[in-house]
Protein backbone atom coordinates (compact mmCIF):
# COMPACT_ATOMS: atom_id res chain seq x y z
CA UNK A 1 0.00 0.00 0.00
CA UNK A 2 1.27 3.56 -0.62
CA UNK A 3 0.49 6.08 1.63
CA UNK A 4 0.96 9.72 1.02
CA UNK A 5 -0.80 12.98 2.32
CA UNK A 6 -2.83 15.89 0.71
CA UNK A 7 -5.49 18.43 2.12
CA UNK A 8 -8.78 18.09 2.79
CA UNK A 9 -10.09 20.05 -0.37
CA UNK A 10 -7.47 18.36 -2.68
CA UNK A 11 -8.32 14.47 -2.23
CA UNK A 12 -7.93 12.78 -5.78
CA UNK A 13 -10.82 11.62 -7.55
CA UNK A 14 -10.80 8.02 -7.43
CA UNK A 15 -11.37 7.03 -3.80
CA UNK A 16 -13.55 4.22 -2.99
CA UNK A 17 -13.54 5.30 0.33
CA UNK A 18 -13.00 8.24 2.73
CA UNK A 19 -12.62 7.39 6.49
CA UNK A 20 -14.12 10.05 9.10
CA UNK A 21 -13.27 9.52 12.77
CA UNK A 22 -16.36 10.23 15.33
CA UNK A 23 -16.25 11.24 18.76
CA UNK A 24 -17.79 9.93 21.46
CA UNK A 25 -19.26 11.73 24.06
CA UNK A 26 -22.44 11.92 26.58
CA UNK A 27 -24.65 13.35 23.87
CA UNK A 28 -23.79 11.05 20.85
CA UNK A 29 -21.14 10.41 18.20
CA UNK A 30 -20.01 13.58 16.43
CA UNK A 31 -16.86 13.75 13.46
CA UNK A 32 -13.72 14.36 14.37
CA UNK A 33 -12.83 16.01 11.53
CA UNK A 34 -13.94 19.85 10.49
CA UNK A 35 -14.21 19.66 6.17
CA UNK A 36 -17.17 20.33 4.16
CA UNK A 37 -19.54 18.36 3.64
CA UNK A 38 -18.79 17.48 0.22
CA UNK A 39 -15.82 15.52 0.19
CA UNK A 40 -14.20 14.54 -3.43
CA UNK A 41 -18.02 13.09 -4.09
CA UNK A 42 -18.07 11.55 -0.47
CA UNK A 43 -20.74 12.47 1.99
CA UNK A 44 -19.18 13.56 5.00
CA UNK A 45 -21.60 14.20 7.78
CA UNK A 46 -20.95 17.40 10.24
CA UNK A 47 -23.33 16.34 12.87
CA UNK A 48 -24.38 12.81 13.53
CA UNK A 49 -28.66 12.03 14.63
CA UNK A 50 -28.06 9.69 17.94
CA UNK A 51 -31.37 7.73 16.92
CA UNK A 52 -30.07 6.43 13.55
CA UNK A 53 -26.31 5.50 15.37
CA UNK A 54 -28.12 4.11 18.50
CA UNK A 55 -29.83 1.83 15.56
CA UNK A 56 -26.54 0.96 14.22
CA UNK A 57 -25.21 0.02 17.63
CA UNK A 58 -22.45 2.90 16.95
CA UNK A 59 -20.97 4.67 19.77
CA UNK A 60 -17.69 6.05 18.16
CA UNK A 61 -15.63 3.47 20.65
CA UNK A 62 -12.13 3.40 19.36
CA UNK A 63 -12.11 1.25 16.22
CA UNK A 64 -15.99 0.51 15.77
CA UNK A 65 -16.87 1.41 12.09
CA UNK A 66 -19.94 2.11 9.91
CA UNK A 67 -20.20 2.15 6.62
CA UNK A 68 -21.93 4.45 4.28
CA UNK A 69 -22.18 3.19 0.77
CA UNK A 70 -22.96 5.86 -2.05
CA UNK A 71 -25.40 5.68 -4.51
CA UNK A 72 -24.91 7.25 -7.67
CA UNK A 73 -22.12 8.94 -9.55
CA UNK A 74 -19.93 12.07 -8.28
CA UNK A 75 -19.01 15.08 -10.42
CA UNK A 76 -15.10 16.13 -9.49
CA UNK A 77 -12.73 18.36 -10.62
CA UNK A 78 -9.69 17.34 -11.26
CA UNK A 79 -6.15 18.50 -13.44
CA UNK A 80 -5.77 16.87 -16.43
CA UNK A 81 -2.12 14.79 -16.76
CA UNK A 82 -0.17 17.22 -18.13
CA UNK A 83 -1.10 19.84 -15.80
CA UNK A 84 -2.51 22.05 -18.39
CA UNK A 85 -5.79 22.40 -17.20
CA UNK A 86 -9.10 21.08 -15.62
CA UNK A 87 -12.32 19.34 -16.06
CA UNK A 88 -15.15 17.70 -15.16
CA UNK A 89 -15.14 14.15 -14.15
CA UNK A 90 -17.64 11.64 -13.26
CA UNK A 91 -16.94 9.02 -11.35
CA UNK A 92 -18.78 6.29 -8.62
CA UNK A 93 -19.22 8.36 -5.23
CA UNK A 94 -16.86 6.91 -2.68
CA UNK A 95 -18.15 4.86 0.08
CA UNK A 96 -17.61 6.83 3.60
CA UNK A 97 -16.53 5.14 7.02
CA UNK A 98 -17.45 6.36 10.25
CA UNK A 99 -14.72 4.91 12.42
CA UNK A 100 -14.81 6.01 16.30
CA UNK A 101 -12.22 7.35 18.31
CA UNK A 102 -13.13 7.37 21.57
CA UNK A 103 -13.85 11.19 23.91
CA UNK A 104 -12.21 14.02 22.28
CA UNK A 105 -10.33 14.54 26.35
CA UNK A 106 -8.43 11.47 25.60
CA UNK A 107 -7.25 11.49 22.33
CA UNK A 108 -3.71 13.00 23.74
CA UNK A 109 -0.46 11.77 24.31
CA UNK A 110 0.89 8.23 24.04
CA UNK A 111 -2.84 6.80 24.37
CA UNK A 112 -4.26 9.35 21.48
CA UNK A 113 -1.96 7.62 19.27
CA UNK A 114 -2.31 4.17 19.79
CA UNK A 115 -5.98 5.34 18.95
CA UNK A 116 -4.94 6.57 15.58
CA UNK A 117 -3.21 3.82 14.90
CA UNK A 118 -6.10 1.19 15.87
CA UNK A 119 -8.71 3.87 14.23
CA UNK A 120 -6.78 3.26 11.02
CA UNK A 121 -6.65 -0.34 11.03
CA UNK A 122 -10.04 -0.56 11.64
CA UNK A 123 -11.03 1.78 8.94
CA UNK A 124 -8.64 -0.17 6.53
CA UNK A 125 -10.46 -3.45 7.38
CA UNK A 126 -13.91 -1.50 6.71
CA UNK A 127 -12.90 -0.48 3.26
CA UNK A 128 -11.98 -4.00 2.04
CA UNK A 129 -9.64 -4.43 -1.08
CA UNK A 130 -8.94 -2.59 -4.27
CA UNK A 131 -8.45 1.23 -5.11
CA UNK A 132 -7.77 4.23 -3.37
CA UNK A 133 -8.92 5.61 -0.07
CA UNK A 134 -8.48 8.48 2.64
CA UNK A 135 -8.51 9.29 6.35
CA UNK A 136 -9.24 12.74 7.77
CA UNK A 137 -6.85 13.82 10.54
CA UNK A 138 -8.94 15.04 13.59
CA UNK A 139 -9.32 18.10 14.26
CA UNK A 140 -8.71 20.60 17.24
CA UNK A 141 -6.95 17.94 19.19
CA UNK A 142 -3.46 19.15 21.23
CA UNK A 143 -1.34 16.39 19.23
CA UNK A 144 1.26 17.11 16.70
CA UNK A 145 -0.06 16.66 12.71
CA UNK A 146 3.26 14.72 11.97
CA UNK A 147 3.04 12.38 14.86
CA UNK A 148 -0.81 11.85 14.20
CA UNK A 149 -0.21 10.98 10.65
CA UNK A 150 3.14 8.81 11.44
CA UNK A 151 0.03 6.83 13.62
CA UNK A 152 -2.38 6.10 10.50
CA UNK A 153 0.46 5.43 8.46
CA UNK A 154 1.68 2.55 10.74
CA UNK A 155 -1.74 1.49 12.06
CA UNK A 156 -3.16 1.17 8.17
CA UNK A 157 0.78 -0.42 6.80
CA UNK A 158 0.29 -2.72 9.46
CA UNK A 159 -3.18 -3.54 9.38
CA UNK A 160 -2.97 -4.26 5.53
CA UNK A 161 0.00 -6.98 5.92
CA UNK A 162 -0.49 -10.10 4.63
CA UNK A 163 1.91 -13.37 4.52
CA UNK A 164 1.22 -15.03 1.52
CA UNK A 165 4.17 -16.70 -0.35
CA UNK A 166 3.02 -20.20 0.19
CA UNK A 167 -0.55 -19.00 -0.94
CA UNK A 168 -1.59 -20.42 -4.38
CA UNK A 169 -4.63 -19.52 -6.66
CA UNK A 170 -6.07 -16.19 -7.07
CA UNK A 171 -5.30 -13.25 -4.54
CA UNK A 172 -7.49 -10.23 -3.38
CA UNK A 173 -6.49 -6.96 -4.49
CA UNK A 174 -5.18 -4.76 -1.88
CA UNK A 175 -5.84 -1.60 -1.23
CA UNK A 176 -3.14 0.60 -2.94
CA UNK A 177 -3.33 3.58 -1.72
CA UNK A 178 -4.32 5.47 1.68
CA UNK A 179 -4.21 9.39 1.64
CA UNK A 180 -3.95 10.97 5.66
CA UNK A 181 -5.78 14.09 4.72
CA UNK A 182 -5.58 17.61 6.60
CA UNK A 183 -8.16 20.07 7.06
CA UNK A 184 -5.38 22.99 6.29
CA UNK A 185 -2.78 22.69 3.28
CA UNK A 186 -0.58 24.40 5.48
CA UNK A 187 -0.15 21.16 7.42
CA UNK A 188 0.70 18.62 4.58
CA UNK A 189 3.96 19.24 4.81
CA UNK A 190 4.21 18.27 8.70
CA UNK A 191 1.76 15.09 7.88
CA UNK A 192 3.69 14.05 4.64
CA UNK A 193 7.21 13.98 7.07
CA UNK A 194 5.20 11.81 9.68
CA UNK A 195 3.22 9.45 6.94
CA UNK A 196 6.91 8.84 5.74
CA UNK A 197 8.21 7.89 9.26
CA UNK A 198 5.45 5.67 9.57
CA UNK A 199 5.69 3.75 6.55
CA UNK A 200 8.82 3.30 6.54
CA UNK A 201 9.13 1.99 10.27
CA UNK A 202 6.06 -0.17 9.02
CA UNK A 203 8.19 -1.70 6.21
CA UNK A 204 11.01 -2.94 8.95
CA UNK A 205 7.88 -4.47 10.97
CA UNK A 206 6.54 -5.96 8.01
CA UNK A 207 10.11 -7.54 7.50
CA UNK A 208 10.27 -8.79 11.21
CA UNK A 209 6.76 -10.63 10.56
CA UNK A 210 7.69 -11.93 7.43
CA UNK A 211 10.80 -13.58 9.00
CA UNK A 212 8.73 -15.22 12.29
CA UNK A 213 5.92 -16.24 9.37
CA UNK A 214 8.13 -18.39 7.51
CA UNK A 215 8.65 -21.90 7.78
CA UNK A 216 11.72 -23.14 9.72
CA UNK A 217 13.54 -25.30 7.26
CA UNK A 218 13.11 -22.38 4.66
CA UNK A 219 14.99 -20.06 7.52
CA UNK A 220 18.01 -21.87 9.03
CA UNK A 221 20.69 -20.03 10.22
CA UNK A 222 22.67 -19.47 7.61
CA UNK A 223 20.14 -18.11 5.27
CA UNK A 224 18.61 -15.95 8.41
CA UNK A 225 21.76 -14.52 8.51
CA UNK A 226 22.45 -14.46 4.39
CA UNK A 227 19.01 -12.25 4.00
CA UNK A 228 20.40 -9.32 6.09
CA UNK A 229 23.82 -9.61 4.36
CA UNK A 230 22.13 -8.70 1.14
CA UNK A 231 19.94 -6.39 2.53
CA UNK A 232 22.50 -4.27 4.52
CA UNK A 233 25.04 -4.86 1.55
CA UNK A 234 24.70 -1.12 -0.32
CA UNK A 235 23.97 0.67 3.07
CA UNK A 236 26.87 2.62 3.71
CA UNK A 237 25.98 3.41 7.47
CA UNK A 238 25.99 -0.36 8.23
CA UNK A 239 28.65 -3.30 8.57
CA UNK A 240 27.42 -6.82 8.74
CA UNK A 241 29.86 -9.70 10.16
CA UNK A 242 28.67 -13.24 10.20
CA UNK A 243 30.48 -15.96 12.07
CA UNK A 244 30.42 -19.85 11.10
CA UNK A 245 30.38 -22.26 13.52
CA UNK A 246 34.70 -22.54 13.04
CA UNK A 247 34.46 -18.81 14.22
CA UNK A 248 32.12 -19.02 17.00
CA UNK A 249 34.38 -21.89 18.50
CA UNK A 250 37.56 -20.07 18.46
CA UNK A 251 35.53 -17.06 20.53
CA UNK A 252 34.67 -19.79 23.24
CA UNK A 253 30.65 -19.10 22.70
CA UNK A 254 30.31 -22.09 24.48
CA UNK A 255 26.48 -21.41 24.82
CA UNK A 256 25.54 -21.38 21.58
CA UNK A 257 27.60 -24.10 20.59
CA UNK A 258 25.72 -26.20 23.13
CA UNK A 259 22.48 -25.99 21.90
CA UNK A 260 23.59 -26.01 18.59
CA UNK A 261 25.40 -29.48 19.13
CA UNK A 262 21.38 -31.21 18.21
CA UNK A 263 21.18 -29.91 14.79
CA UNK A 264 22.54 -30.94 11.33
CA UNK A 265 22.12 -27.07 10.59
CA UNK A 266 25.85 -24.90 11.95
CA UNK A 267 24.96 -21.97 14.05
CA UNK A 268 25.68 -18.58 12.79
CA UNK A 269 26.33 -15.29 14.94
CA UNK A 270 25.21 -11.99 12.73
CA UNK A 271 27.23 -8.46 14.55
CA UNK A 272 25.82 -5.46 12.49
CA UNK A 273 27.50 -2.31 13.39
CA UNK A 274 25.79 0.84 12.89
CA UNK A 275 27.64 4.83 12.56
CA UNK A 276 25.44 7.50 11.52
CA UNK A 277 25.89 10.03 8.80
CA UNK A 278 25.07 12.48 10.99
CA UNK A 279 26.22 11.22 14.77
CA UNK A 280 24.51 12.68 17.80
CA UNK A 281 26.95 14.02 20.24
CA UNK A 282 26.30 14.04 23.82
CA UNK A 283 29.20 16.11 26.57
CA UNK A 284 31.27 15.38 23.62
CA UNK A 285 31.01 11.56 22.20
CA UNK A 286 28.36 9.70 20.27
CA UNK A 287 26.10 7.47 22.63
CA UNK A 288 26.70 3.59 21.85
CA UNK A 289 23.87 1.48 22.35
CA UNK A 290 23.88 -2.44 22.21
CA UNK A 291 21.13 -4.67 20.78
CA UNK A 292 21.15 -8.34 21.59
CA UNK A 293 18.15 -10.89 20.09
CA UNK A 294 17.54 -14.26 20.51
CA UNK A 295 17.29 -16.14 17.70
CA UNK A 296 16.48 -19.71 18.16
CA UNK A 297 15.16 -20.68 14.18
CA UNK A 298 13.56 -23.66 15.33
CA UNK A 299 13.00 -25.04 18.90
CA UNK A 300 12.02 -28.57 19.71
CA UNK A 301 13.24 -28.74 23.06
CA UNK A 302 16.21 -30.57 22.29
CA UNK A 303 16.22 -33.84 24.52
CA UNK A 304 13.96 -32.04 27.02
CA UNK A 305 11.37 -32.28 23.76
CA UNK A 306 8.49 -30.38 23.67
CA UNK A 307 4.72 -31.67 22.94
CA UNK A 308 3.62 -32.01 19.30
CA UNK A 309 1.47 -28.88 20.32
CA UNK A 310 3.90 -27.13 21.94
CA UNK A 311 6.63 -27.05 18.95
CA UNK A 312 3.48 -25.90 16.07
CA UNK A 313 4.78 -22.01 16.82
CA UNK A 314 8.40 -22.63 17.53
CA UNK A 315 9.87 -21.36 14.39
CA UNK A 316 8.52 -17.60 16.12
CA UNK A 317 11.59 -18.21 18.98
CA UNK A 318 13.93 -16.00 16.44
CA UNK A 319 11.37 -13.04 17.17
CA UNK A 320 14.01 -11.39 19.12
CA UNK A 321 16.93 -11.60 16.51
CA UNK A 322 13.92 -10.78 13.67
CA UNK A 323 13.02 -7.26 16.12
CA UNK A 324 16.58 -6.86 16.72
CA UNK A 325 18.03 -6.89 12.86
CA UNK A 326 15.05 -4.97 11.37
CA UNK A 327 14.93 -2.42 13.65
CA UNK A 328 18.91 -1.53 12.78
CA UNK A 329 16.92 -1.54 9.20
CA UNK A 330 14.54 0.87 10.06
CA UNK A 331 17.06 3.04 12.49
CA UNK A 332 19.74 3.43 9.23
CA UNK A 333 16.92 4.58 7.08
CA UNK A 334 15.26 7.24 9.28
CA UNK A 335 19.30 8.19 10.06
CA UNK A 336 19.05 7.73 13.57
CA UNK A 337 22.11 9.66 15.48
CA UNK A 338 23.17 7.03 18.01
CA UNK A 339 26.08 4.77 17.22
CA UNK A 340 24.47 0.89 17.50
CA UNK A 341 26.08 -2.70 17.86
CA UNK A 342 23.38 -5.49 17.25
CA UNK A 343 24.47 -9.07 18.04
CA UNK A 344 22.57 -12.05 17.28
CA UNK A 345 23.36 -15.55 18.05
CA UNK A 346 21.19 -17.66 15.05
CA UNK A 347 20.77 -21.59 15.94
CA UNK A 348 18.14 -24.70 15.80
CA UNK A 349 17.19 -26.52 19.00
CA UNK A 350 17.06 -30.34 17.84
CA UNK A 351 17.58 -33.37 19.87
CA UNK A 352 20.32 -35.21 17.42
CA UNK A 353 22.90 -37.37 18.64
CA UNK A 354 25.05 -35.40 19.41
CA UNK A 355 22.56 -32.41 21.38
CA UNK A 356 23.47 -31.12 24.98
CA UNK A 357 21.94 -33.84 27.38
CA UNK A 358 20.40 -32.47 31.05
CA UNK A 359 23.39 -32.77 33.52
CA UNK A 360 26.33 -31.01 31.15
CA UNK A 361 28.09 -28.14 32.33
CA UNK A 362 28.83 -25.62 29.21
CA UNK A 363 31.73 -22.86 29.11
CA UNK A 364 30.69 -19.63 28.20
CA UNK A 365 32.43 -16.47 26.85
CA UNK A 366 33.23 -15.42 29.99
CA UNK A 367 34.22 -17.71 31.24
CA UNK A 368 31.71 -18.49 33.41
CA UNK A 369 29.38 -22.40 33.44
CA UNK A 370 26.43 -22.93 33.23
CA UNK A 371 24.62 -26.57 34.39
CA UNK A 372 22.34 -27.35 31.79
CA UNK A 373 19.24 -29.20 33.67
CA UNK A 374 16.81 -28.42 30.85
CA UNK A 375 17.64 -28.05 27.14
CA UNK A 376 14.08 -26.76 26.59
CA UNK A 377 15.69 -23.59 28.31
CA UNK A 378 17.99 -22.75 25.82
CA UNK A 379 17.73 -19.08 24.67
CA UNK A 380 19.41 -18.22 28.18
CA UNK A 381 22.44 -20.25 26.87
CA UNK A 382 23.05 -18.03 23.65
CA UNK A 383 22.01 -15.15 24.75
CA UNK A 384 24.67 -15.43 27.84
CA UNK A 385 27.54 -15.22 24.83
CA UNK A 386 25.90 -12.83 22.97
CA UNK A 387 25.36 -10.45 26.00
CA UNK A 388 29.22 -11.13 27.35
CA UNK A 389 30.13 -10.05 23.28
CA UNK A 390 28.36 -6.98 23.92
CA UNK A 391 29.19 -6.19 27.12
CA UNK A 392 33.01 -6.39 25.88
CA UNK A 393 32.65 -3.83 23.85
CA UNK A 394 31.84 -1.24 26.48
CA UNK A 395 28.58 0.58 24.98
CA UNK A 396 26.83 2.89 27.34
CA UNK A 397 23.85 0.57 27.58
CA UNK A 398 22.57 -2.90 26.21
CA UNK A 399 18.99 -3.71 25.53
CA UNK A 400 17.89 -7.69 24.55
CA UNK A 401 14.87 -8.77 23.23
CA UNK A 402 13.70 -12.56 23.66
CA UNK A 403 10.98 -15.06 23.35
CA UNK A 404 12.88 -16.14 26.72
CA UNK A 405 9.90 -17.75 28.73
CA UNK A 406 5.96 -18.74 29.08
CA UNK A 407 6.21 -17.56 32.66
CA UNK A 408 5.78 -14.29 31.08
CA UNK A 409 2.85 -15.32 29.14
CA UNK A 410 1.28 -16.64 32.10
CA UNK A 411 2.35 -13.13 33.92
CA UNK A 412 1.21 -10.64 31.42
CA UNK A 413 -0.86 -12.34 28.61
CA UNK A 414 -0.36 -12.20 25.15
CA UNK A 415 0.16 -8.44 24.73
CA UNK A 416 2.45 -7.27 27.26
CA UNK A 417 6.28 -7.86 27.60
CA UNK A 418 8.15 -8.77 30.86
CA UNK A 419 10.75 -5.97 31.33
CA UNK A 420 13.99 -6.64 33.89
CA UNK A 421 16.85 -4.65 34.49
CA UNK A 422 20.14 -3.63 36.16
CA UNK A 423 19.55 0.14 35.75
CA UNK A 424 16.09 2.09 36.77
CA UNK A 425 16.86 4.59 34.38
CA UNK A 426 16.98 2.61 31.76
CA UNK A 427 14.59 0.40 32.60
CA UNK A 428 12.01 3.97 32.63
CA UNK A 429 13.39 4.72 29.20
CA UNK A 430 12.44 1.50 27.76
CA UNK A 431 9.26 0.91 28.89
CA UNK A 432 7.98 4.95 27.84
CA UNK A 433 9.57 4.29 24.46
CA UNK A 434 7.23 0.86 24.39
CA UNK A 435 4.22 3.27 25.33
CA UNK A 436 5.07 5.66 22.33
CA UNK A 437 5.50 3.34 19.94
CA UNK A 438 2.41 0.89 21.02
CA UNK A 439 3.88 -2.18 22.52
CA UNK A 440 3.62 -2.01 26.30
CA UNK A 441 5.77 -3.44 28.84
CA UNK A 442 5.72 -4.35 32.30
CA UNK A 443 8.51 -4.31 34.82
CA UNK A 444 9.37 -7.07 36.94
CA UNK A 445 12.02 -7.26 39.80
CA UNK A 446 15.85 -8.95 39.75
CA UNK A 447 15.37 -9.33 43.66
CA UNK A 448 19.03 -10.50 44.72
CA UNK A 449 17.99 -12.99 46.66
CA UNK A 450 16.54 -14.78 44.04
CA UNK A 451 20.10 -15.28 42.37
CA UNK A 452 19.64 -18.77 44.78
CA UNK A 453 17.15 -19.48 42.59
CA UNK A 454 19.71 -20.38 39.90
CA UNK A 455 22.74 -21.89 41.94
CA UNK A 456 24.04 -25.34 40.78
CA UNK A 457 25.71 -28.07 43.09
CA UNK A 458 28.71 -28.40 40.03
CA UNK A 459 28.84 -25.07 38.21
CA UNK A 460 28.57 -21.61 38.63
CA UNK A 461 24.65 -21.93 37.86
CA UNK A 462 21.99 -24.01 35.94
CA UNK A 463 19.75 -22.73 33.31
CA UNK A 464 16.34 -23.24 35.30
CA UNK A 465 15.37 -22.11 38.62
CA UNK A 466 13.01 -23.80 40.94
CA UNK A 467 9.95 -25.39 39.46
CA UNK A 468 6.41 -23.10 39.38
CA UNK A 469 8.69 -20.65 40.74
CA UNK A 470 9.44 -17.19 39.35
CA UNK A 471 10.35 -18.49 36.11
CA UNK A 472 10.74 -15.35 34.03
CA UNK A 473 13.15 -13.73 37.21
CA UNK A 474 15.27 -17.17 36.83
CA UNK A 475 16.04 -16.56 33.43
CA UNK A 476 16.45 -12.47 33.61
CA UNK A 477 18.83 -13.37 36.53
CA UNK A 478 20.82 -15.28 34.76
CA UNK A 479 20.88 -13.37 32.11
CA UNK A 480 22.17 -10.47 34.56
CA UNK A 481 25.34 -12.47 35.13
CA UNK A 482 26.81 -11.62 31.89
CA UNK A 483 26.49 -8.23 31.42
CA UNK A 484 29.01 -6.71 34.26
CA UNK A 485 28.43 -3.29 35.19
CA UNK A 486 27.02 -2.08 32.07
CA UNK A 487 23.28 -0.48 32.32
CA UNK A 488 21.14 -3.48 30.25
CA UNK A 489 17.49 -4.17 30.24
CA UNK A 490 15.54 -7.17 28.85
CA UNK A 491 12.23 -7.60 27.23
CA UNK A 492 10.98 -11.08 27.30
CA UNK A 493 8.35 -10.93 24.09
CA UNK A 494 7.39 -14.72 24.57
CA UNK A 495 3.50 -12.97 24.66
CA UNK A 496 3.72 -10.46 22.28
CA UNK A 497 5.60 -11.63 19.62
CA UNK A 498 3.26 -13.61 17.92
CA UNK A 499 -0.23 -13.35 17.40
CA UNK A 500 -3.41 -15.81 17.44
CA UNK A 501 -6.10 -14.27 16.37
CA UNK A 502 -6.40 -10.38 13.93
CA UNK A 503 -7.06 -7.99 16.35
CA UNK A 504 -6.40 -4.05 16.37
CA UNK A 505 -3.36 -3.84 13.58
CA UNK A 506 -2.29 -7.67 14.02
CA UNK A 507 -2.15 -10.55 11.98
CA UNK A 508 -2.59 -13.51 12.86
CA UNK A 509 0.83 -15.17 13.74
CA UNK A 510 4.31 -12.68 13.80
CA UNK A 511 3.68 -9.29 15.00
CA UNK A 512 6.87 -7.66 14.66
CA UNK A 513 7.33 -6.49 18.46
CA UNK A 514 9.68 -4.96 19.34
CA UNK A 515 11.26 -3.32 16.40
CA UNK A 516 8.89 -0.01 17.16
CA UNK A 517 9.94 0.52 20.49
CA UNK A 518 13.45 -0.06 19.88
CA UNK A 519 13.34 2.66 17.09
CA UNK A 520 11.50 5.13 19.14
CA UNK A 521 14.12 4.48 22.20
CA UNK A 522 16.78 4.78 19.85
CA UNK A 523 15.61 8.37 17.45
CA UNK A 524 14.66 9.59 21.06
CA UNK A 525 16.98 12.50 22.10
CA UNK A 526 15.50 12.13 25.77
CA UNK A 527 17.05 8.88 25.71
CA UNK A 528 20.36 9.33 24.02
CA UNK A 529 20.81 12.71 26.81
CA UNK A 530 20.12 9.82 29.25
CA UNK A 531 22.52 7.22 28.42
CA UNK A 532 25.86 9.14 28.60
CA UNK A 533 26.33 9.15 32.50
CA UNK A 534 29.13 10.94 34.11
CA UNK A 535 32.29 9.17 34.62
CA UNK A 536 31.25 8.63 38.04
CA UNK A 537 27.82 7.66 37.81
Amino acid sequence: MRIESASANALPADLVAVAVPVFSGPEGPQPAAGVSVDLAGATVPTVLDPAWCKRQGFTGKVGQTVVFHAVGPATARMRTGDGTGTGDVSAARPDTVLVGVGEASALAGDAGLETLRRAAAASIRAIGDGGAAAFLLPDGIALPVARMAEAVALGAAMAGYRYETYRTGERPARLGRLVVATESPSEVIPAAEGVARGSRIADSVSLARDLVNQPPSSLTPWKFAELFVRRFRDVSQLTVEVWDAERIAAERLGGVLGVARGSSQPPRLVVVEYRPDRPMEVRGRVPHVALVGKGITFDSGGLSLKTASGMETMKTDMAGAAAVLCAVDALAALGAGLRVTAITPLTENMPGGEATKPGDVLTTRNGKTIEVLNTDAEGRLVLADALALAAEARPDAIVDLATLTGAAVVALGGDIAGLFGNDERLVAEVRAAGERAGEPSWPLPLPDDYRSHIDSEVADMKNVGRAGKAGSIAAAMLLREFVGAVPWAHLDIAGPARSDEQVRYLAKGGTGFGVRTLVELLTSVRFAESVVRDAGE
